[in-house]
């Protein structure tokens, strides 16, 4: 009988096809050109891959690596290349976006609401579902993305080992946060939080930490990588405390604002580092 790829990478897999929008499954016609591939439901592939996910958070952490290196690429070859930064930093987004997608936006947008309404955590979860567009969500969302761009512009003047090394450890701190609240945290309700949450626990953010360390060095004596991995960490667990004093718990919207804005400090902290150091 043929066998299915391990369980570990397994989880990469659905890792990387909940995280980004990169395709993780040949298309059909390819596989039918394999002997004795598998016929198995793409949908139930992508359900065994999401299972092994949840019980994986440093899988998390490498995704973060692998973002990282990809969105990287445009920013190294603009600055190599002595384009405007303005260019290099409009590159540099739209391989992020045509990568990650825009759906952890959609977190920002909705907690944006939520922070701007009165009232206790049931009416703050209600808005979260809510699919009206409110002011709350455009200024956040305006924001973040003003401030991401404004960043990475700034970081395309920098030397390329130190902004392809702040770019890389940004990532990796936000989606380590990620792996970090999901071992950590407590889901509000049922849903895509209480998914992430239920499989995971604090014995296994071991592996997260270990795998996001040598993001610490990859600046070399700058300490410019260090301070956006911290960064990242950080910024990803202020929409976690706060989602605990006011929705009582996680929501899957929760997640997403942690990864953009622990991307968003992670970037800042990095340009800061080496603009003092």
């Amino acid at each position: 009988m043929r066998r299915g790829p391990p369980d570990a990478v397994r989880g990469l897999r659905g890792a990387v096809a909940f995280l980004t929008r990169l395709p993780v499954h040949p298309p059909e016609w390819v596989r039918t050109l394999v002997p004795g591939a598998s016929t198995t439901d793409p949908g139930d592939r992508a359900m065994e891959d999401w299972e092994r996910f949840r019980g994986r958070p440093y899988t998390i952490t490498l995704v973060g690596w692998l973002v990282g290196a990809i969105v990287a690429i445009p920013m190294a070859l603009g600055i190599q290349l002595g384009l405007p930064p303005e260019i290099v930093a409009v590159a540099t987004l739209a391989t992020l976006f045509a990568v990650t997608g825009i759906h952890h936006l959609d977190g920002v947008a909705d907690l944006g609401d939520a922070l701007v309404v009165h009232g206790d955590a049931d009416r703050r979860r209600g808005v979260l579902k809510d699919t009206t567009t409110g002011v709350g969500a455009l200024l956040a969302v305006a924001f973040v993305l003003l401030s991401l761009a404004l960043t990475v512009t700034t970081l395309a003047r920098t030397p390329v080992f130190l902004a392809v090394g702040v770019v890389i450890a940004a990532e990796v701190g936000a989606k380590t946060g990620m792996a970090t609240m999901a071992c950590l945290g407590r889901a509000a309700h049922e849903g895509l939080g209480s998914q992430m949450t239920a499989a995971a626990d604090p014995s296994k953010l071991v592996a997260p930490a270990l795998l996001a360390s040598p993001a610490l060095l990859v600046t070399g004596p700058s300490p410019a990588a260090a301070m956006a991995l911290l960064g990242a960490l950080v910024g990803a667990t202020l929409p976690w405390w706060w989602a605990r004093r006011h929705l009582e718990g996680l929501t899957g919207d929760v997640f997403g604002a942690a990864n953009e804005i622990g991307r968003l400090l992670g970037l800042l902290t990095g340009v800061i580092a080496w603009t003092l150091w």
